[in-house]
């Protein structure tokens, strides 16, 4: 083998694409401490002193010295074998990099997306209880945007789809684009849990807490199981859904 060869397999060891979940194939634990240090761009995070890599092998480096020490911890808590699904906040940092950076301005789009169908505007057209329970619940945080960035979308009744008006679209995509890289990796997450840009930046604004977007999300399943109960398969997705939405704001606090 030859010298690059191996200097290639020795810096593979330090790449964070852990282990293959879905084949069951979780890769052993090879290191002794994980740590985060200051650099010149950052704060990279490093496995017994060599720098851990995303999977598409940058190096793992983030803007605040609090969310080093979380992915840091993050690492340091994995025991035999190293389980992505515990390092939620690693997942959002190698997502920052690997698939933000290099097409920012098309992950803008997607985020600002959400405005023009957002969930918040969507309202049942009956039974009463549940027309009510959404506008105590949803009128609120549509105030709040428009008081926040002055932009007001506008309701639509049932599930036939409604433009918005293109300056509110505009501006929204105004506001998403300023966002920075890390930002907009967590942002894009919640957004696509919650289905709702409104709630997106409810919670990037600390205007709402994690449990609050979720709970705010999913008014329907709440309203119905209510009268009919919850299914527990359901209930054991939502509860999925909610560990990663308070995972993502942990994430966006350490920004």
């Amino acid at each position: 083998m030859t010298d690059d060869n191996e200097k290639i397999l020795k810096a593979d060891r330090f790449v964070s694409h852990p282990g293959d979940a879905a084949t069951g194939n979780l890769r052993k634990r090879f290191y002794e401490e994980a740590t985060s240090r200051a650099a010149d761009d950052g704060f990279i995070i490093e496995l017994d002193g060599r720098p851990i890599k995303t999977p598409a092998r940058a190096a793992l480096t983030v803007p605040t010295a609090a969310l080093g020490n979380v992915i840091a911890e993050e690492w340091n808590a994995q025991e035999r074998h190293i389980v992505p699904e515990t390092m939620l906040v690693t997942k959002l940092a190698n997502t920052a990099l690997d698939r933000v950076v290099p097409r920012k301005d098309e992950v803008v789009d997607e985020i600002a997306a959400f405005g023009g169908s957002d969930l918040v505007c969507y309202r049942a057209d009956e039974p009463e209880s549940l027309v009510t329970f959404q506008s105590e619940k949803w009128d609120p945080l549509l105030d709040w945007l428009d008081g926040r960035y002055q932009v007001r979308l506008e309701l639509a009744s049932g599930v036939i789809f409604k433009e918005q008006p293109p300056e509110a679209l505009a501006r929204l995509g105004d506001i998403v684009a300023v966002r920075a890289v890390f930002e907009l990796a967590g942002l894009h997450q919640v957004v696509s849990l919650c289905g709702s840009l409104v709630l997106g930046l409810a919670l990037l604004d600390s205007h709402i807490t994690a449990d609050q977007a979720h709970d705010l999300a999913h008014l329907d399943e709440a309203w119905q199981a209510e009268r009919w109960g919850w299914d527990d398969e359901a209930q054991a997705r939502l509860e999925g859904r909610r560990k990663m939405l308070n995972a993502t704001a942990k994430y966006l606090e350490l920004l």
